[in-house]
């Protein structure tokens, strides 16, 4: 079938008309020109090239060149704001003062406070439960006489808490749970508000317990509280400071890692103060480690390598929540996701979300919560350019220090973005180090940390007022009133209203109208 002629633009079937009268080869004697030159094939620098199966050792080096220099800045984490003419320079080497002549910290730059205090106050927007709490409870100053210090994620949603915890009275230092997770000008924004923060994106191993130390070892100064992320700051004040641990009032933990490590020194008689494991409550469970990790996951892996989901093969290690949010934010984006699984419960929610099967070669690994997750061997039987990251709180559920051997060669291609390359061409695609993917390469939805965030303060008020002989030397679950409360709290943010229970009802079910519904062993 012919297709039919175009139909000429408004306006111009006049000028085509006369162009019909004139000669072709006159009008358009450029198309003669064209059409009369020597034709060309396109000729590679090397005729006899082959494409093999890898890039050349060259065309690695040209690669991870290119996309270093263009897209570094554009994926660091939180889009932090850099000073690239001290970056050179180790914190710990300068000589700062905030603008009221402190220096009582050390962070990358303190002139980027003003920047740090814009996104602590867009963070505060979207956490409006925990400024409520600082609102009601800020005149009763229930921390006044605590000390408080700290080791978690220093980010804008975290300030926000440690700015309540000192409108609460308390007194408060600080430190980084991860040498990635840092944004810069959020701790510059604290250390000019007068907090002792120590912390930078891109510490050292030895930075990192520095930090940690000059929070606890003050002259004048002694610690009664800790908040803790990972339980290093706990290990660090038990093993190098026993006297200042005796005397701790409460620890408040908020990871799996870090839970393990109190069950631990709890089990050997050997935690001397209570602490509470926000970890494990309701609202930490069922609302960070789930809605957290699904909204994250995928914009830590977008930033870090723009890889497209869809038809791709990702086995994610473990089905808790965090697994259970990684793998419904995957597969509603086309991926093919596998589970693996110890816990036969877990499994059998898994096959539920889908078969569960065993896959021998990994594309994508998001792992949590345990030691060699994936091992050395699991690393050499991966295929090319399989992206490997870890959503737990450690470098541990990987085994990066089997990597690290003289035949495999490591380049930086992006900020927190190393490809392992074997001795065949073949890499492997390591985010942020085998460390925590979503805070160390993206952010984090700011509404889901405020009810963490919340949960931590409460825990923090809950122990240091407790009555003698509330607490015993032991671990315990945040109990349920508070998890609820936490709740309500949060609930004016969607205009959302709670139905009451009738007295014939409350009596019914053996409930108070006002709480809590749930028991103490619901998780």
């Amino acid at each position: 079938m012919s297709m039919p002629d175009a139909m000429p633009l408004p306006g111009v079937g006049e000028e085509l008309k006369q162009a019909k009268e004139i000669e072709d080869a006159e009008k358009y004697s450029f198309m003669a020109t064209v059409t009369k030159a020597p034709k060309k094939q396109i000729q590679f620098a090397d005729d006899m090239q082959e494409f093999t199966k890898f890039p050349t050792k060259t065309g690695r080096r040209s690669l991870s060149r290119s996309i270093s220099q263009s897209s570094t800045d554009s994926y660091s984490s939180a889009a932090s704001y850099t000073d690239s003419s001290d970056d050179e320079v180790s914190p710990r080497e300068k000589q700062q003062t905030n603008s009221k002549g402190s220096s009582n910290f050390c962070v990358k730059n303190i002139k980027q406070a003003e920047f740090g205090r814009r996104e602590i106050e867009i963070a505060e927007q979207d956490m409006s439960a925990l400024i409520s709490l600082r609102k009601r409870a800020q005149g009763e100053k229930p921390l006044a006489g605590a000390k408080i210090v700290g080791c978690t994620h220093i980010t804008a949603q975290t300030a926000v808490l440690i700015e309540t915890l000192c409108a609460l009275g308390a007194q408060c230092r600080w430190s980084a749970c991860n040498i990635y997770s840092t944004q810069n000008e959020v701790a510059a924004a604290l250390a000019e508000a007068g907090v002792a923060v120590f912390a930078w994106k891109g510490e050292s191993e030895d930075d990192f317990w520095w930090c940690i130390d000059r929070c606890v070892n003050m002259d004048g100064w002694q610690a009664n509280m800790i908040l803790d992320d990972g339980g290093d700051l706990t290990h660090w004040v038990y093993k190098k400071y026993p006297n200042v641990f005796k005397k701790i009032r409460g620890i408040v933990e908020e990871s799996v890692t870090g839970v393990h490590r109190l069950y631990q020194l709890s089990k050997a008689g050997k935690l001397c103060v209570p602490a509470m494991n926000v970890n494990d409550s309701v609202t930490k469970q069922k609302f960070d480690n789930l809605y957290c990790c699904r909204e994250s996951i995928l914009d830590g892996l977008k930033r870090t390598t723009d890889v497209m989901f869809g038809g791709k093969q990702v086995v994610v290690c473990g089905y808790g929540e965090v697994g259970k949010g990684c793998c419904a934010a995957l597969k509603a984006l086309g991926a093919i996701v596998y589970i693996t699984e110890i816990d036969p419960i877990c499994a059998l929610q898994a096959w539920y979300f889908m078969f569960l099967r065993v896959l021998d070669l990994f594309h994508s690994s998001l792992l949590l919560g345990n030691k060699n997750v994936v091992t050395r061997e699991h690393l050499d039987r991966m295929k090319n350019s399989c992206i490997v990251c870890n959503m737990g709180h450690s470098n541990t559920e990987i085994d990066v220090t089997s990597l690290r051997t003289p035949e495999l060669t490591w380049e930086r291609v992006r900020s927190q973005v190393d490809h392992v390359i074997w001795p065949d061409g073949k890499r492997v695609v390591l985010l942020a180090e085998g460390r925590l993917l979503n805070l160390s390469c993206s952010t984090v939805p700011t509404f889901v940390l405020s009810i963490t965030a919340t949960t931590q303060a409460l825990a923090l008020i809950e122990l240091y007022n407790a009555p003698e002989g509330r607490y015993k030397q032991d671990v315990y679950l945040l109990p349920k009133k508070m998890d609820e409360y936490v709740a309500s709290l949060h609930l004016p943010s969607f205009d959302a209203h709670l139905t009451e229970l009738t007295d014939d009802q409350a009596k019914y079910l053996g409930l108070n109208k006002n709480g809590p519904f749930k028991p103490n062993y619901y998780r």
